[in-house]
């Protein structure tokens, strides 16, 4: 579905500051894969977020997305990221920055719908309004009864849960998640990891979750990937996913360590 051939991207490049942030990833993310993303600051998770969103362009390597399992590969490693988000979906940690607060939400939901349908004109009636309320319900929020409500006065957990609500009527190839509960209470953080999974085996969604949550690492997807100095350095999948447990990932984390410290010594 999406490809990512030995892409690298390097900042300040033959400067005291150089910083190789990513280091010849190859990844093949496959249609339906839930790919958790997990990595300790610096390890490169935003940055392959960026390439992959179109925000950064690499510095090496090629990228390539198979919208429709009967299409060849496209080549989308220059498209702006303006022309990738009608294919790629994102949703970040601040709550704010997935909806327009100044818009009411049934102007939000008809801008998504319509992202979803593209080349179509859909006219907001009374109908497309039923239809909205139809989709709210599933958040179990009450939202479906404030349409004509700017977004702007819902709760950060609110936003969020509209964001993601949004994202699956957009009817993205990829979806992208960045660290997307972190901001949230629990009891929000919750609901919408509840309607993450749900969304996700509903839609058959392909999604991307970085996360700093262990247990959400553990409990989500079909594939883990964990992430240090810029390199994917475990991919694990199927049923080695499944047998995971905490103490196996606190061990990776170690062996990262001692392997960082290893180099510092050298």
């Amino acid at each position: 579905m999406l490809t990512l051939e030995h892409i690298s991207i390097t900042f300040n490049a033959n400067t005291p500051d150089e910083n190789k942030a990513l280091r010849d990833i190859n990844l093949n993310i496959k249609k339906g894969d839930f790919i958790t993303v997990i990595g300790s600051n610096g390890a490169g998770k935003s940055t392959l977020y960026n390439v992959i969103a179109g925000t950064l362009k690499p510095t090496a390597g090629s990228i390539f997305l198979t919208a429709d399992e009967n299409a060849e590969p496209k080549n989308i490693t220059n498209d702006a990221e303006y022309k990738r988000a009608r294919y790629i979906g994102r949703i970040f940690q601040n709550p704010l920055l997935g909806t327009a607060g100044k818009m009411s939400l049934e102007d939000n939901m008809m801008i998504c719908y319509k992202k979803g349908f593209k080349g179509l004109k859909i006219s907001l009636n009374n109908k497309m309004r039923d239809y909205f309320r139809e989709q709210l319900r599933v958040l179990n929020m009450g939202l479906e009864n404030r349409l004509g409500d700017n977004v702007d006065q819902f709760s950060g957990g609110q936003r969020q849960a509209l964001t993601l609500l949004m994202a699956v009527m957009s009817k993205p190839s990829l979806l992208l998640l960045d660290e997307h509960t972190a901001a949230l209470d629990p009891t929000n953080a919750e609901i919408v990891m509840n309607l993450t999974r749900r969304f996700a085996e509903d839609y058959k969604l392909t999604v991307m979750m970085v996360t700093h949550n262990m247990q959400h690492a553990l409990d989500f997807g079909n594939r883990l990937l964990m992430m240090n100095k810029g390199e994917i350095i475990s991919d694990i999948q199927g049923e080695e996913k499944k047998q995971l447990t905490m103490d196996s990932i606190v061990e990776l984390f170690k062996k990262i360590k001692v392997n960082n410290d290893n180099v510092l010594l050298n």
